[in-house]
Order: structure tokens, then sequence, then C-alpha cells
């Protein structure tokens, strides 16, 4: 049986003397915090000022009116006005529908948003105008909401609406405040505002009720309902962007673990169980049948974590979910595409490999995921990064999976060819890259249990 390697004891002490102990850690946790600090805020910094072509619907579906003699049509000049305003110009993008295509838009996620003036609103603002009413009804804009295409830029597209029916209300209110002042002086309304839809409702009418002269400042008024409604359990929009984030630091994190424990059962490492270590004689593999042994692992065990993670969220937890059997096979895809992304990246940059997994699929990705803060609000460096990076497809294609009914054409569809593209490109560059490094000899060599001690150096040698 072969003698034990002599060891060689060293103190905390004169370990922490070493430069080599600290100076390493000092300079890859330094720079990770300085450029994980950088990508987070800076995405995150200024999502108002960023904001550019959030998608918005808008629907005219005013009939207009008639109202002495002319033809009231107030919904096609406000829609002009929305659209045409330099305010809102690069920071929305309006998209002029019918109110059945914006249901479409919102149920598929493809806007945050949608306003819609009501059929009856040119009616409603002329009556305001017009004879005394017991009760005159308000002009009505309706704000719709969608928070499964992401709670943050939802927020922000009710937001903008909000304050587009307040503008639209102050425009109309000052033109109705002109023509009730022009009745009641005795002059004629139409010379005064000849041509506006106001004065045409105001034409040859009596002075308008006490009530509706309360209204004539502000009679436009906002209803916000959701357009797309989603489950109690959903999160407000947020459960599909933590089920993708445990997809993918299942991926991660696993790679990690099975690229240990395989070394681990070839020698390459130790065993450490509490106070008890264990270390198997090392057996020589080359490089690619060992990433090929890695990544079949990873596709294993992929089905494994997916349904324990689903298992987890829809029977523990309790989250709204459909679409079980497709939530299961897209997480084992994901998961499995993000182990092999992290065992390509171990497998080539060695002990740095965990640290690039870390910033390729968890530092760069979150922030360019549009998962909290919509790609529309974020600035362009990250909307650039969204384009490849995979955390926003698991994003994408959860979300159609868990709010949208599973439609391709809700994100999944993309999601689907993204991943597949991930997970052929990185079993591609891993297989490439060690294949190079074994025809090389580049070998991983196995460590020995026994020989010679080496020489101590002297002190003044070190």
């Amino acid at each position: 049986m072969p003698e034990p390697t002599p060891l060689f004891r060293v103190s905390a002490r004169g370990l922490l003397r070493r430069r080599g102990a600290w100076l390493p850690s000092a300079v890859v946790l330094g720079l990770l915090s300085l450029v994980l600090s950088m990508l987070y805020l800076g995405a995150n910094n200024d999502p108002v000022g960023s904001t550019k072509d959030l998608p918005i619907a808008l629907v005219d579906a005013d009939r207009g009116t008639e109202a002495a003699g002319r033809r009231i049509d107030l919904g096609a000049g406000i829609a002009t006005r929305i659209t045409g305003s330099a305010e809102l110009r690069d920071k929305v993008s309006w998209k002029k529908v019918d109110r059945r295509t914006a249901d479409d838009l919102l149920a598929r996620g493809e806007v945050f948003g949608a306003l819609v003036i009501p059929e009856d609103f040119s009616a409603d603002v002329a009556a305001l105008a017009g004879p005394p009413r017991r009760a005159p009804h308000p002009p009505t804009m309706t704000v719709l909401t969608n928070p499964a295409a992401g709670s943050f830029g939802s927020a922000m597209a009710a937001e903008i609406n909000r304050e587009v029916v307040a503008t639209t209300s102050a425009q109309v209110g000052r033109e109705l405040t002109r023509q009730a002042a022009s009745a009641q002086a005795g002059t004629p309304a139409a010379s005064a505002q000849a041509g506006t839809p106001a004065a045409s409702a105001r034409a040859g009418r009596p002075a308008p009720s006490a009530a509706a002269q309360l209204m004539i400042a502000d009679p436009v008024k906002a209803t916000v309902e959701e357009g797309h409604p989603l489950g109690t359990h959903s999160g407000l929009g947020l459960s599909a962007f933590f089920y993708a984030l445990v997809l993918v630091l299942g991926g991660m994190l696993g790679a990690n673990v099975i690229h240990a424990q395989v070394d681990t059962a070839l020698g390459y490492l130790a065993n450490d169980k509490g106070p008890f270590r264990l270390l198997k004689p090392a057996q020589h593999i080359s490089r690619t049948q060992h990433f090929v042994a890695c990544s079949v692992l990873m596709v294993a065990l992929s089905m494994l974590t997916s349904a324990l993670a689903m298992a987890g969220a829809v029977g523990v937890v309790g989250i709204d979910a459909e679409h079980l059997g497709l939530l299961w096979i897209f997480g084992t895809c994901a998961t499995a595409a993000m182990g092999v992304t992290a065992l390509a990246l171990i497998a080539v940059f060695g002990t740095a490999g965990p640290i690039v997994s870390m910033l390729v699929l968890i530092g760069l990705a979150i922030p360019s995921a549009g998962a909290t803060i919509p790609l529309q609000a974020v600035p362009d460096f990250y909307r650039f990064l969204a384009e490849f990076e995979p955390f926003r497809q698991v994003v994408d294609g959860v979300r159609s999976i868990l709010y949208f009914g599973a439609r391709t054409d809700a994100g999944l569809g993309r999601a689907w060819g993204m991943t597949a593209v991930g997970f052929a490109g990185s079993l591609a560059f891993g297989l490439a890259l060690t294949r190079i490094y074994d025809r090389r000899g580049l070998h991983r060599p196995a460590l020995r249990l026994s020989g010679p001690a080496p020489e101590p150096r002297p002190a003044a040698a070190r």
C-alpha cells in the first residue's frame, strides 16, 4: 500500500500572510460587486426617463352625434391629438386599433395597456351643453391595464393614460366653458368658436343646467379596468419572473453541482462529509468525454428538477397555473439549456467558469429580461442584450404559459426557438473547445495519492 504524501503544516496566520490567499479573492469579489451594481442599478436608475416606444393600444369607438344640425365627432379629434402629442411622441408607441384587436393585443401581452374612447363619448359631451338634465352623465374614457405583460409596465401605461385623460378633460372643459360664457353673454356661439366640436354642441341650445355646469370645467372622467385579468395567485404579474428565476438557477447551480460530483466520482476532488474526507483513486477522462457525461446528467436531471419546481410552486404554494404538462416540458428544456450553457463555460474557462456563467445567466440576464422593468424603459444597452440573453426567453415562455393561454404568438414560440438555439449553440461550443483542448494535449492531470514530497523552498525565495 503506498505511503501517504507528507503534508506541510501551515497556520492561519501564515496562510493569511500569502498574497495568493487573499489577493485573487479581493480582485474577483471587488470586480463582481462593481459590475453587478452598475448592471442592476444602471438598468433601473431612471425608467421613466429611459422610456421609449412603450406600446399602448388606442381605441376610438366614438360614433359621434348630431347637435344643432352639425355633426360632432370628438373621438377622432382626440385620437389625433393623442397620437400627435410632442410630449409622448418618443415615449409611447400608440397602436390605433378597434376594440377587438386591442383585446387580442392585451391577451398576447403585446401592449401594456389600452385607452378606449367609448362610442357615446361625443353624445355625452354634447349633453353637457344641452338642455337641463336631472343627472348629466359625465363623458368617460376607459383605461385598460395589463399586469400580465408586466406589472411595472402596466402601471406606467396606466399613468400615461390617466394623464392623457386629464389633458383631454382640460381641453374639452375649456371649450365648453367658453361656449357657456358666450351663451350667457348673448353672443352667437358659432361666431366665437366656429367649427370646433364644443361650438357645434352648444350652438342654438339653452344654458346648461347647474349640475352640468359643475362638470364643465373637468368633464371627462377615467375608469380603470383590467384589460387582461389575472388570477389572485399570480403575484400581480410577477409569478412568471420568479418561476423563470427558479428554472435558470436550477440550470446554473445544477451545472456546478453535477460538475463537482462528477469530479468527485473520478477522484479529481475529495468528498468531505463533516470531519471525514474521502479521496478516490483518480481516473483519467478526456475533457470532451467529461463534458458529454455532465451534459447527459444535466438533461436527465432537468426532468426531475422541473417537476419538483412545478410541484412546489403549484402544488404547495398554489400559484395560478394551467397547462401543467407544457409547463413541465418547457421547464425541463429551459433548465437543460441553462445547465448545458453553464457546463460549457465551466469546461472552457475552468475555475473561472462558474463566475462567467453567473455573469452571463444572471448578471447580464436579469436586467435585460423585461420581467420587472419593461425593455422599453431601460437603456439601449439592455435592449440589445435582450435579443439573445437566455433569461428573457425563459420569462417570455413561462409568462405565455401562465398568463396567456400558452399562445405561441404571446412569446412562447420565440421562447421555444431561442431555447433550442441556446442549447444547440452551447453544446456545440463546449464540444468544439474541449476537443481542441484534448487534441493539443491540454488534459486535466490526475492527482497522485503518493510520491516524493517536494523540496521546501527557502524563505528568501518565497
